[in-house]
């Protein structure tokens, strides 16, 4: 069975930090780029982040506040977000990309598998 599953959701005031985790099981890890969306309410799902080994990518509005990394060992990539302000408030989903696919990380058509998502609220 296929299972990506994020946690570390939760409620922050404006300018605090936020880690989001998500562990993959029963996919080829290693062979897949790693990718996070978020989606809030009434809008489109939109790229964050995604992370091939080393290499990254970012949307613009997150570059400099988010970091991406993945440790391959425990089946894992994480979103470590800071400064965190009410526009990034969206149910945030990880994803896995198709066996070896190196282009167009930040369309969604390009992942296989996805997590079932976790919440960031970001209120004063």
């Amino acid at each position: 069975q296929v299972q990506l599953v994020e946690s570390g959701g939760g409620l922050v005031q404006p300018g605090e930090s936020l880690r989001l985790s998500c562990v993959a099981s029963g996919i080829t890890f290693n062979k897949r780029v790693m990718g996070w969306f978020r989606q809030a309410p009434g809008k489109e799902r939109e790229f964050v982040a995604a992370i091939e080994e080393t290499s990254t990518d970012y949307t613009d509005s997150v570059k400099g506040r988010f970091v991406i990394s993945r440790e391959n060992a425990k089946n894992t990539v994480y979103l470590q977000m800071t400064r965190l302000q009410p526009e990034d408030m969206a149910e945030y989903y990880c994803a896995a990309s198709f066996e070896f696919f190196a282009t167009a990380w930040r369309d969604k058509r390009s992942y296989e598998y996805w997590g079932q998502g976790t919440r960031v609220a970001v209120s004063s």
